[in-house]
């Protein structure tokens, strides 16, 4: 069967029914596929063991997932979602991203800049309160602010009872809103990274392919009051790892997938949105990458961003390429017509019938103010670190006077101590790297709007984006610490009186990016009331044993370890440590598939069978990257780490036949930190306890 009669056949089931595929789902932790796993593996999910996964979990707010793996607090996520720590502790004479680090005793362990750990606690269910305070006839404005202000109030009065971070997220794209609160770690240190050579093995080119064969881990350790935090829940490490057919589980964090999206928002990610982004990432990748080719200290500088621009360029070409599939677009277009019809024959959900036509017109309109939110609201015309900080200066001068539930959602009471954390980091920001990103963005801008668009004229100034990038990076004082704090607190009149380049441009630049963000929250909130309304529906007809969307909130899925076929020839499930020295002969050790020297010298000591890395049916997407693999047991048996190629389509729909989730292997783990990192200590206490 080709791949394309195949996933004609496999979308069919899955859209045209709504029939959930066996090893299907980012499911809830407090609505977990209890039944689903009973019936399909036997296997009963109690509160206990589902309280322990959960409270082992751990979210990096860099964007990732991670674990605790002892009861000192170590944590295990991948290399590549600890990057972003690892460039700001690196130095021209350290470079631990491509050379790693490894702390022998707790003394050695380095402060990570501005990561934020996050660890559930607990889920409420706070739909009611959201939706009372939200009543039928306000306008889209009205009811943006109104559900702005509940939410705020809830978050606000959580974090004065509990203390925990609190979070009101919205699920079913407005069907349903959930309280998540959350242990919060600030204080965390490196202990463990390999080489990027081995971590990123393959490099670009082997990015979403399999076989592959990639140590992608990173470990680090939360600390409480200058000392390593003692935890009570942590995975146990099994040493054999996962086996070829065996029932594993994935807990970790998706960023998110568009499952429940109408064909007409999926046609306009199609024909608008990823387009746009598509084209605006490879321009920023070829800019990076040209830069970096000057100098070591320059691809230094560069490698996390530029590595983050690769991977989301190669996911979005993807997802994009999935939407001009026929069978997957005629699989949505049928399911819709189907609900549809059901529907429109029952009087009781009219409002729900009419809902996929308000949906339509409002992305209609959100079309016409897209591109001004994209340059002037998300930034993208002025990439720049320091811009960021002269931005959120200035909205927290004039959002903090007012009262919580007035504010814009990210200056909301409850998320201040975090918003504050990365506003006074104190991470490397270098100025020729800065005008570079700038300069681009702002002649990025210069080319859509034009250059004799008003917004650009007081934007450049009367000079060249090059010039005027120059001016505002070299005259700004924000790389202090010290002045961003001043101006914070000093507020408003500090902020209006500052000669500062660049809360200057910040200053000019918000009231229209404040507009249009208005704009694009009131058809935003047209479309959750429209999507509350057939949420409302589905769960009226068929019950509620369904998943949300994605929201990079702990979500739990199910699968096997399992092989594939692609293009007729088996693929296996498991890859074997000996391999990554093969793999490397076969490409004459060429970047990106040279080794690092350690490695060179330590193959001898290596147990080339031991497995490496291997493939599962689970459900997973961006987000779950870092994410543990458990066996029955609960034991640590893996590490998520990728997708292959045939799993890019899973942002908008399950597939198992040839899309599986890339993970590192427990045993492949233990025998590199032995054989090759001489790290026994770190091994001795992911087998048996404690450091000493």
């Amino acid at each position: 069967m080709s791949r394309k009669t195949f996933l004609a056949a496999s979308l069919a089931v899955i859209c045209g029914t709504g029939v959930l595929r066996s090893d299907e789902g980012m499911w809830l932790y407090n609505d977990p596929p209890r039944e689903r796993v009973r019936a399909t593996y036997g296997f009963e999910l109690t509160d206990a063991w589902l309280e322990h996964l959960q409270k082992s979990s751990v979210r990096f707010n860099s964007g990732g997932s991670g674990s605790f793996v002892s009861e000192d607090g170590l944590v295990l996520s991948n290399h590549h979602v600890g990057a972003d720590a690892l460039q700001k502790v690196s130095s021209a004479q350290k470079n631990y991203l491509r050379d790693g680090f490894y702390a022998r005793n707790w003394s050695e362990e380095i402060p990570c800049v501005d990561l934020e750990l996050n660890v559930l606690q607990s889920i409420v269910d706070v739909t009611a309160r959201v939706n009372v305070a939200v009543p039928a006839g306000m306008s889209p404005d009205e009811a943006s602010k109104a559900r702005r202000a509940v939410m705020a109030a809830i978050e606000k009065e959580s974090l004065d009872a509990t203390g925990f971070r609190s979070d009101v997220v919205t699920l079913y794209q407005g069907g349903a809103y959930h309280l998540y609160r959350f242990k919060k770690y600030t204080d965390v240190r490196l202990v463990f990274a390999p080489e990027q050579q081995v971590a990123f093995f393959g490099g670009d080119p082997d990015n979403f392919e399999y076989p592959r064969f990639d140590l992608d881990i990173c470990l680090f350790r939360a600390y409480e009051n200058g000392k390593p935090v003692k935890v009570p829940h942590f995975l146990k490490w099994s040493q054999k790892g996962a086996a070829e057919g065996e029932l594993t589980f994935v807990s970790g964090h998706p960023g998110r997938t568009e499952r429940l999206l109408t064909v007409a928002e999926l046609e306009y990610l199609r024909d608008r949105q990823y387009p746009i982004a598509l084209a605006y990432l490879k321009r920023r990748e070829v800019l990076l990458r040209s830069w970096s080719e000057r100098s070591a200290e320059n691809a230094r500088r560069a490698k996390d961003e530029l590595f983050g621009i690769q991977n989301s360029r190669k996911a979005r070409d993807g997802g994009h390429a999935g939407l001009y599939d026929p069978a997957l677009m005629e699989s949505k277009r049928q399911q819709e017509k189907a609900l549809r019809v059901r529907l429109a024959a029952n009087p009781d959900f009219a409002r729900a019938a009419a809902a996929f036509d308000r949906i339509q017109d409002a992305q209609a309109k959100i079309a016409q103010h897209e591109q001004v939110y994209r340059l002037l609201e998300l930034g993208h015309a002025f990439q720049s670190e320091l811009f960021d900080i002269a931005h959120t200066l200035v909205r927290a001068a004039e959002e903090y006077p007012k009262a919580d539930g007035e504010r814009l959602r990210e200056f909301a009471e409850a998320g201040k101590a975090s918003l504050e954390m990365g506003l006074f980091s104190d991470k490397p920001i270098h100025d020729d790297l800065e005008i570079l990103r700038l300069a681009d963005s702002l002649t990025y801008l210069a080319e859509q709007l034009g250059a004799q668009n008003p917004t650009v004229l007081k934007v450049l100034a009367g000079k060249s984006p090059r010039a005027r990038a120059a001016e505002l990076i070299t005259g700004s004082r924000l790389r202090s610490v010290d002045e961003r704090r001043r101006l914070h607190q000093a507020g408003a009149t500090a902020v209006a009186a500052s000669a500062d380049p660049l809360i200057q441009l910040a200053r000019t630049i918000d009231p229209e990016a404040r507009e249009v963000r208005r704009r694009m929250e009131a058809e935003s909130e047209v479309k959750k009331q429209a999507h509350a309304a057939i949420a409302a529906a589905r769960f009226a007809l068929e019950g509620k044993g369904r998943y949300p969307d994605a929201t990079f909130t702990l979500r739990l899925s199910y699968g096997v370890v399992k092989g594939y076929t692609s293009a007729g020839k088996p693929v296996p499930a498991v890859t074997r440590l000996g391999g990554i020295f093969e793999r490397s002969a076969e490409m004459e050790g060429r970047p990106p598939f040279d080794l690092p020297d350690r490695w060179l010298k330590k193959r001898k000591a290596i147990r080339a069978d031991v497995p490496f890395n291997f493939v599962s049916t689970h459900d997973i997407i961006g987000g779950n990257s870092g994410s543990p693999v458990v066996n029955r047991a609960g034991e640590f048996v893996g590490i998520i780490f990728d997708g292959n190629i045939e799993s890019l389509v899973l942002g908008f729909a399950y597939e198992e036949t040839q899309a599986r989730a890339l993970s590192v292997h427990s045993a492949g783990i233990l025998e590199s930190l032995r054989s090759v990192y001489g790290a026994k200590p770190l091994v001795n206490e992911l087998l048996a306890g404690p450091r000493k």
